[in-house]
């Protein structure tokens, strides 16, 4: 839908992070100049130097299991472990076939047992599930490196590295109040359109939204529920249109179902509203750049590629030289910016197909 020529563009705010970014511990974990040699006698206990860890080392084996490419962040997911492991000459990447099936990705892990890889990146179809495998793996000596849905024992993985649900919906939430402060609407009529609400990850997105609008003395008004596809999205977006004939500001959990959510917004011809989605697809970037959407919450899809990182410095025992207690942090949890016009370039290479 192009942009009508008498709406008035619509200036977009800066936000607050709802956590603070460890993902730049991950990809920044090293520098690229090299450091000066010191002076001093270090008694043979010094770190290595800034840079080393980018550098060539002992040639390792990463097994890597990842979901069924049926959705576009999750293919996402998949293609940016790939390429990572890529970028690395010392790293050879066993990939298995992408699945929903937890006995399959089970007998997947196995393999990489039996195989005696160094190391394992999983995104589990069901962390329960994968869980007892994932302990097997690590008591054979394989550090395990957990993706975006947490085993349910600590003891599974060596490390975690997970977005951040919760925080995504503290940004829109904050986002909607300074919508709502600077453009100084009173009695805001505010719309929430989630993902399959029997799922923790929508649970989480959904009480944080309402945590931070709290904050303002605001709350969800209209709320209905899609199943993260396009035809789900197109419905329940249709659906609440009809029972709200004015809204000023929707939020889209999920943007791969948002193509769905906005075909039900030109069917309607209703654009009354402020439009932010939710995870950063390419479609959302590019509709935030003409002006059809004002905002997306950034869930990144490169979980896994921070992943085949980790698992490439635990299998080398490397640490984080940006850390002062270098080794591998058990848990990290990456940050959920809000990507608006005004920094929408920073984030589009981030953007996904859906």
């Amino acid at each position: 839908m192009s942009v009508p020529t008498n709406r008035p563009f619509r200036r977009l705010l800066a936000t607050a992070a709802s956590v603070t970014a460890a993902c730049a511990l991950v990809v920044g974990c090293t520098s690229n100049e090299p450091e000066e040699e010191s002076g001093g006698d270090d008694g043979g206990n010094a770190e290595p130097a800034a840079g080393s860890n980018d550098e060539p080392g002992e040639e390792i084996v990463i097994g890597f299991s990842g979901p069924e490419a049926d959705h576009g962040w999750l293919a996402a997911v998949n293609d940016s472990a790939i390429a990572e492991a890529e970028e690395f000459e010392d790293v050879e990447l066993r990939v298995a076939e992408g699945t929903n099936d937890a006995n399959l990705q089970i007998s997947q892990v196995e393999t990489f047992i039996n195989e005696e890889v160094d190391a394992i990146v999983i995104l589990p179809t069901d962390g329960a599930q994968l869980t007892q495998v994932a302990t097997r793996a690590m008591e054979a000596g394989i550090p395990v490196v957990n993706v975006d849905r947490e085993f349910s024992s600590p003891f599974a993985a060596r490390t975690t590295i997970l977005g951040d649900n919760y925080g995504m919906g503290v940004s829109a939430g904050t986002y909607t109040c300074q919508l709502i402060e600077e453009n100084n609407i009173e009695d805001p009529v505010i719309a929430e359109i989630a993902g399959i609400d029997s799922l923790p990850l929508t649970q989480d997105r959904s009480q944080g939204f309402a945590d931070a609008l709290d904050k303002c003395g605001q709350t969800v008004d209209n709320r209905v529920a899609a199943e993260f596809t396009v035809e789900s999205g197109e419905a329940a977006a249709s659906n609440l249109l009809q029972a709200a004939p004015q809204i000023d500001v929707i939020w889209n959990h999920d943007d791969d179902q948002g193509v769905g959510v906005k075909q039900a917004f030109d069917n309607a011809g209703r654009d009354e509203f402020f439009f932010i989605g939710g995870a950063g697809s390419a479609n959302a970037m590019r509709w935030i750049e003409a002006g059809e959407m004002e905002a997306t919450v950034l869930y990144p899809p490169t979980q896994a590629a921070d992943g085949i990182r980790l698992a490439r410095l635990l299998a080398q025992e490397k640490g984080m030289s940006d850390l002062v207690q270098t080794d591998v942090p058990r848990r990290i949890v990456l940050n959920a910016p809000v990507v608006t016009a005004e920094n929408v370039d920073q984030y589009m290479h981030l953007g996904f197909e859906s």
